[in-house]
Parts: C-alpha cells; structure tokens; sequence
C-alpha cells in the first residue's frame, strides 16, 4: 500500500513558491509542443485545480513580425496559474517575447533549454544552450530584467553521457536570475528513451536554493512518490504520462495533499473524456483540430477488449460526427462486458 512518509508530507504541505508568485500544488503539468493547448489544459485543470499549467513551447522570434499572437498563447481567463514557455537563442527576442507574453497574462515565463528535437537545437534552442552556458545566463539576465513576472528554465541534464553538466549549469541559470528550474533526468542523446537518472535532481537540488522541479518517468502517482523521496525535489511535472491521461496531475496532487489514492476513472469514463476532448478540439481549432485529435484519441483508447482496433479507426477519422460515432459504439459495447472489457494491454505512449 502506497504511504505518504512524515518527512515528505511535512516538506510538501507548504505551498510552492516561484518567486513573487505562490502556486497551491507541488505537481505541475508539463508544456508538450503540439498537445497543451488551451482545451488539454482545460481538462487537466479538472482535475487539478490549483496546479501550473504551460502553453505549448512559442518561438520568440516568429513573433517579431506578428501583430496577433499565435494561437498557442492563449490563455482562458480563469486557468492560472499559467506559464508561456517561450524558446529562441537571441536574448534580444525572448525579452521582447517575454513582454507579450506578460500582457497576454502569463504568471511566468519559462524558457525551454531542454527540447532534444533537431529542428530547435539545430538553430540554437532548446538543449543546444547545455552547450552553450553563457548564452543561456544571458538569455536568462535579459529576460528576467524584461518582465516584472519570476522567469524560470526547463532543461535536461546534459547534452550526451560524456557532457553532463546539469549541477554546473542549473547554478548559472539560478545566478542569472532564474527562480525555479524544471530537470528533466535525462541527456539530449537518449531523448525520450531509457530510464530518467533522478539521482542528478537530487544532485541540482542540493546545489541551488530556488525550487527544482523533478521531470522524467513520471507515470503515476507511485513514480511520482518515489521520486520525491529519491530527490528531494520540490515538486513533480508530469508530462508524456498524461497522453490520454488527463487524471494524472490531480491524482498526484490529492495524494500529496491527503495521503490518499484517489479512485482512478473507469475505462468508459476515460472514453467519455475522450469523446468531449474531441468535440472540444473541433469547437476550438476546426478541421485543423480534428487532425489533431486523432493521436489525442489513440492515446485514450488503451488497455481494453478491441482498443487496438479502435486506435486504428480513430487514427484516420475524418470529422467529429465520425470520431464520436465510434467512440459512442465502444462504449456500447465496453458496457455490456465484464469490468468494462479491461485487459492488461500494454501500449506505451
């Protein structure tokens, strides 16, 4: 049976505090590219109601020739706390970045030093700046002078096995003004693959004085404990554990609040999710969000009788009538089995 330990109850019954600003929870949800737009978020929030959401990453320099912000920066009224997590490699864009970002009503500004896509690293984003510490304190510097909101980074432990400089690195950025820093336990090289090494959190963690937040493996809310336990750390982002999975962050967040596991939804709970995320994404964004759904809904439709089958249906659906037409079917059919047709179908996301 999972059990909260005093030390790790008594650590984390305050609330988290980047800065000026105060957040009711220990448990944030990760900005992931093409995913945390406003209605992913809005479904998390449900479930969490008091933790840090972020936009998905925003290239400063694409909007130096924009009078509207892109759609990825917009942010519901009543969702904070919320933070826009911007990248670039030009101190200069992200500072004025940084300003619309404030105006538009971001919290914090977060700034991606950890995306191992080649596409950002290659033009000197993302996890390139673990190669590249002063560019990174001085992207830091500027930005945190730009806004009068706390600036934070989110980074990974370094670029490759033989160039981890995550504690080195992780004390610049706090030196430069950061005022929480997001670890991601794993190098550039291995991406998404093998094992987060959470022993370096442990090791940043000792080393700064700010917040660290642990990411990395993060899958529930028994990793989530472990983690805490193992590093010290001040809190846990959730990211890739909460594909098809919105329950996750306010899983973790009532059991560090409580010391109880919350009942996790059944599966025609988690379809019924999934059929009012995919009307929402067409309400939201059109056909472009039917387009986007389809791997939003792949990833709800696991761990039952026939989801394989499923998953292949609603990867090519064309419309909403389409998608809730078959969701509405599984359902249908999940009902009239025994504990909904749940099978131990292993399908990582």
């Amino acid at each position: 049976m999972l059990t909260l330990s005093p030390d790790l109850h008594h650590r984390l019954s305050t609330p988290l505090k980047i800065g000026s600003v105060t957040v009711n929870s220990r448990v944030l949800q990760s900005p992931l590219s093409g995913v945390t737009d406003r209605v992913f978020r809005r479904f998390v929030r449900r479930y969490a109601p008091t933790s840090m959401m972020y936009t998905e990453m925003v290239q400063a320099s694409r909007l130096q020739h924009v009078k509207a912000l892109p759609q990825i920066m917009e942010i519901d009224p009543d969702e904070r706390p919320i933070s826009i997590q911007l990248f670039d490699c030009r101190s200069d864009f992200l500072a004025e970045a940084a300003r619309r970002a404030v105006a538009e009503g971001a919290d914090t500004i977060d700034i991606n030093m950890g995306c191992p896509v080649n596409k950002i690293t290659k033009n000197g984003g993302g996890s390139s700046l673990l190669r590249q510490p002063e560019v990174a304190a001085a992207i830091v510097r500027s930005v945190a002078a730009a806004v009068p909101v706390p600036v934070t980074v989110k980074t990974r432990i370094g670029w490759s096995d033989d160039e981890i400089n995550a504690v080195e690195f992780a004390q610049r950025m706090q030196d430069a003004g950061a005022q929480m820093l997001t670890l991601h336990a794993r190098t550039r090289a291995q991406g998404y693959t093998g094992h987060a090494r959470w022993e370096w959190i442990a090791k940043v963690k000792q080393a700064l004085s700010i917040p660290v937040i642990a990411n990395g493996d993060i899958f529930s809310v028994e990793a989530a404990v472990r983690c805490l336990e193992e590093t010290g750390a001040d809190g846990v982002m959730c990211s890739r554990g909460t594909l098809g999975y919105p329950f996750l962050v306010g899983e973790v967040d009532y059991f560090l609040k409580t010391g109880q596991l919350k009942p996790s939804p059944s599966i025609l709970e988690r379809l019924q999710c999934a059929r009012q995320h995919l009307i929402e994404l067409w309400e939201y964004k059109g056909d472009r969000g039917i387009q986007q759904a389809r791997k939003h809904m792949t990833w709800y439709a696991k761990g039952f009788f026939g989801a394989a089958d499923l998953r292949n249906q609603l990867a090519v659906i064309q419309s909403v009538q389409q998608g809730t037409a078959l969701l509405d079917a599984a359902m249908e059919r999940l009902a009239r089995l025994p504990n909904q047709g749940a099978i131990d179908e292993s399908c990582p996301p």
